[in-house]
């Protein structure tokens, strides 16, 4: 009678923990910390700095049912001396974590796992506001270049007199300047780490969509829901 009342004081104990486990990973809308947006603003690196950029998140999350969170742009920025700005972390933009996807599928923790081996960022789980996986390396048309600045740990570039790695902070649209991209599908030319890097794995060749697109990218960037 002892063993019978122990084992069913342990099936609770894990019935409670079992829930406990599927509350954290609820999916839909109202759920989802983390997406790739479907779209850009359209007009290639300008995505009318950080705040155009904040915009074009929200706005995207509130047509797909996820506006009642703070959503941010996965971007940095680099000083300028001349126009009196400081540099911007594109890891110190997004909050603390953890997120994820609408799907309830993890991306990470904290900022930490999101920027180690251990992210779960990859072209399963880095879909769009809509659920929909974006379009990899090997797709037509390849849109796995995202709009990043960043640096693999999440940290901005330095300005000038070095080169311009985030579209003049993300107010050019022209042929000139250009941004760092990542490829979400974790996938590149060769198994080079640089290659793989969600975050990290080489510039545009300008700031139009015509010189966005023809390394593989969209003009889309990550979204993070900070709060």
């Amino acid at each position: 009678m002892q063993r019978k009342a122990l084992w069913l004081a342990a099936a609770g104990a894990m019935g409670v923990i079992g829930v406990a486990g599927c509350a954290t990973m609820q999916s839909g809308p109202k759920e989802m910390t983390f997406f790739v947006t479907s779209v850009g603003p359209g007009k290639g690196g300008d995505l009318g700095g950080l705040e155009g950029a904040d915009r074009h998140c929200q706005s995207l999350a509130q047509a797909a049912g996820a506006g009642h969170r703070t959503w941010r742009a996965y971007l940095s920025t680099q000083a300028s001396a001349l126009a009196g700005t400081d540099y911007v972390n594109a890891r110190d933009r997004i909050g603390p974590g953890p997120w994820q996807n609408i799907k309830g599928e993890r991306i990470a923790r904290d900022v930490d796992e999101l920027h180690s081996p251990g992210s779960g960022l990859n072209k399963q789980t880095a879909v769009d506001e809509k659920g929909q996986m974006v379009n990899g390396r090997t797709e037509k048309p390849n849109k796995h270049d995202i709009l990043t600045g960043s640096r693999p740990d999440g940290t901005a570039f330095p300005g000038k007199p070095f080169p311009d790695m985030t579209c003049g902070n993300w107010t050019k649209g022209g042929n000139d300047g250009a941004a760092m991209t990542g490829h979400h599908d974790r996938v590149g030319p060769t198994d080079a780490s640089w290659a793989v890097s969600w975050n990290a794995a080489h510039p545009t060749l300008g700031c139009s969509m015509e010189k966005i697109r023809p390394t593989g990218g969209d003009g889309l960037f990550y979204c993070f829901a900070a709060k």
